[in-house]
């Protein structure tokens, strides 16, 4: 069995696998993409996975020629991957047991982005069959189960970290709390959370981790169910184990895309949260100044016209940030609207977003960074969001929806 660490590394990189679910098959073919590089004198790659039923979940030192079981250090049985607490209790074991200069966390399952609809709510509460598994890798989120149970349930299944065992997810508030425990732990935030799951790269998301995250990678749209390519990505950092986080996150987006086709129709991006005081403050002004201007026949209508083009993505309540502001500002020239959309596109071009890129015509206006702007109703969940209570975006969608349909 490898042992730990003592001396730091230049990094650590630690993949949290939720692979009980649709997901099962591809857990082990990304941990032996990882072995392609494996561990070395500047690197620790370790994993933990959990499976269906049948299998005990693993942590895993991973290391380049040799089979995958000779890796396996812990046998956990069966766990809630779910559960804030297991995630927690990876992290720390990693950290405490394989210390390095720079951290990396990869959460991989499916996700949602900043939706924390429960979608196992029918089996739960009312012994119903859940709806069909998405075959894509995507992030998580638990369940706020009081406000749930009021909750319209949508037609498309989301969230991150599922295990179908436990039926289970993390939510955006457990998310905040384990990361700020990571950062207590490390004295400092943690460098690098990378998203191996869909639809997560949404301005909501930075905010709610902004203040325990350096950087963050994800996507706009889904991801293809083969997600990253474990074994490019990696054999940068072995091959240049100096790189700075920021360095690595813009590798990652950038072996990313090249492992695919415009065929697939991919978006990945990479953001500074740094950044993400500013952005907040310019999406706040945007709407207050729309939110002022909705009873102007003129300009509802325009708003409405630029919603129905923007680039939006599978989940169609998620629309590029910045295409939404050029548009806007597009067709309301010379107006305070306009001015707080040129506000918006600085907050995010080559400052939040620092690396971003697209292939297919589907997807060809995405600019790093998605936003949630339902055309029917606001999910009740959206207000607990630090991004709702910072910016008032919730009440500016509820002004809008009714404007609207008062037309």
């Amino acid at each position: 069995m490898p042992k730990t660490t003592t001396a730091n590394k230049p990094w650590t990189f630690l993949a949290y696998m939720a692979g009980d679910n649709s997901l099962d098959a591809a857990g082990p073919v990304d941990l032996k993409e990882m072995k392609k590089v494996g561990s070395s004198d500047k690197l620790n790659l370790i994993a933990q996975l959990d499976r269906a039923t049948g299998h005990s979940c693993q942590r895993y030192y991973l290391r380049k020629g040799t089979a995958l079981a000779a890796d396996s250090v812990a046998k956990l049985g069966k766990i809630d991957t779910g559960d804030p607490k297991n995630l927690s209790d990876f992290i720390a074991w990693g950290i405490q047991n394989y210390p390095a200069d720079h951290y990396a966390l990869v959460l991989w399952n499916h996700g949602g982005g900043w939706d924390d609809t429960d979608v196992y709510a029918d089996e739960r509460y009312r012994g119903l069959r859940r709806l069909p598994d998405r075959t894509r890798h995507a992030l998580f989120h638990t369940p706020v189960r009081r406000t749930l149970e009021k909750a319209k349930k949508d037609e498309v299944s989301r969230a991150i970290l599922y295990d179908d065992n436990a039926k289970d997810f993390l939510d955006n508030q457990e998310m905040k709390k384990v990361l700020v425990g990571t950062a207590k732990l490390l004295k400092r935030n943690l460098d690098l959370l990378g998203m191996d799951a869909c639809l997560m790269s949404m301005v909501e998301e930075g905010c709610q981790i902004s203040q325990s995250t350096d950087y963050t990678v994800g996507s706009e749209e889904t991801e293809p169910g083969d997600g990253w390519p474990y074994n490019t990505v990696l054999a940068e950092l072995a091959k240049n184990p100096t790189m700075t986080p920021r360095d690595f996150s813009a590798a990652i987006v950038k072996d990313y895309l090249a492992s695919y086709t415009p065929a697939d129709g991919v978006t990945y991006s990479a953001c500074d949260l740094s950044k993400t005081g500013a952005l907040v403050q310019s999406v706040a002004a945007l709407g207050q100044a729309l939110k002022s201007k909705l009873a102007d026949t003129a300009t509802l209508a325009k708003l409405v016209n630029v919603r129905a083009r923007v680039q939006h993505y599978e989940v169609a309540n998620n629309i590029d940030l910045v295409d939404f502001c050029t548009f806007l500002a597009a067709a309301l020239p010379g107006t305070d609207i306009a001015k707080a959309c040129a506000n918006v596109n600085a907050a995010v071009k080559n400052t939040y977003v620092f690396a971003s890129g697209s292939k297919g015509s589907g997807v060809k206006n995405s600019n790093g960074v998605a936003i949630y702007f339902p055309t029917d109703l606001v999910s009740p969940l959206y207000a607990g969001l630090d991004f709702s209570q910072q910016t008032g975006w919730d009440k500016f969608l509820e002004s809008y929806l009714a404007a609207i349909q008062s037309r």
